[in-house]
């Protein structure tokens, strides 16, 4: 952490988690100092306890630190999550009591970089979604951005909040649950087979490094009530993950078609545009998915 008192300071909500790592690591390198949250105890002088679904705690942390900049990823985020409440409570009403906290004890940060997902648009129409594309969740976790996007921007004329929307994207320590580590781990151990879902569904897939030096910019630059796509503007569809792993890796798989992997109300393509994205941050060179892959598999 940058210890100079003149360096901003940047509160990031969960910063234990697979994204947060990364966007500590770009923060401080960027010469931001950073506070980060955990629901644990803290492990280093630069983490806090909160719960972001206590407003208490969002309350004492906002009050004590009274950063400069906040980065809000804490969230419940695997799809498949089993108790569907817990996706309002911290995405929804999570976000509320940490913006409400900012507006209760009178602070307005430089910035404020709320978390949503590309998961919002949910439509199953062949197209590329822009960012007035209307929103069709299909899941819970889906359901609860929609939902927490709508309540943010009843502070849109109060603090300077620009909300993300990220598409897919993976990386070294995304935990197994999430499907392309689980890919790259039976590659890894050399397994010969591996049972999957519908071999079609195409997702616009991003490394987490882009995303984490995508959010660091979005927090430098000067618009806010503003809502944007992370993402690679590219679909991959799961055979062609497979097909770059086997080349990656030497060997080819035996896949076998599950159906209980199969999803009732699937998305059979996500794929986001960039036309806003790269306005916002010019310049912008993302790793190319084949990389992020080999990244995976050599790590």
């Amino acid at each position: 952490m940058d210890s100079r008192s003149d360096a901003p300071l940047a509160l990031l909500t969960g910063a234990r988690g697979f994204t947060g790592a990364y966007m500590k690591r770009e923060l401080v390198d960027a010469g931001f100092r950073v506070i980060g949250t955990t629901m644990h105890a803290p492990a280093s002088a630069d983490e806090l306890v909160m719960d972001i679904a206590s407003p208490d705690d969002c309350h004492r942390v906002i009050e004590s630190i009274r950063p400069d900049y906040i980065v809000h990823l804490a969230a419940v985020s695997f799809v498949q999550h089993p108790d569907p409440v817990d996706f309002y409570r911290a995405n929804v009403v999570g976000t509320s009591n940490l913006l409400q906290a900012c507006t209760d004890v009178g602070h307005v940060p430089t910035k404020i970089l709320l978390a949503s997902s590309g998961h919002v648009y949910g439509s199953l129409k062949e197209a590329v979604f822009r960012e007035d594309d209307p929103l069709n969740p299909m899941n819970h976790y889906a359901t609860s951005k929609v939902a927490m996007e709508l309540m943010a921007r009843n502070w849109f004329e109060r603090l300077p909040i620009l909300i993300a929307r990220p598409f897919n994207y993976t990386g070294v320590h995304q935990p197994s649950q999430f499907l392309v580590p689980k890919i790259v781990q039976h590659f890894r151990d050399r397994a010969p087979v591996i049972e999957l879902g519908n071999l079609d569904v195409a997702r616009d897939f991003s490394d987490v490094r882009t995303v984490a030096s995508v959010y660091r910019a979005l927090l430098q630059a000067p618009e806010a009530g503003e809502i944007v796509n992370v993402c690679s503007g590219s679909g991959y569809a799961l055979r062609e993950i497979i097909d770059a792993l086997q080349e990656i890796a030497g060997y080819e798989i035996r896949i076998e078609v599950n159906p209980l992997f199969v999803r009732r109300n699937e998305v059979r393509s996500l794929v986001g545009s960039t036309e806003k994205l790269r306005r916002l941050v010019p310049g912008l060179v993302p790793c190319r998915f084949e990389e992020t892959l080999r990244w995976m598999y050599t790590a």
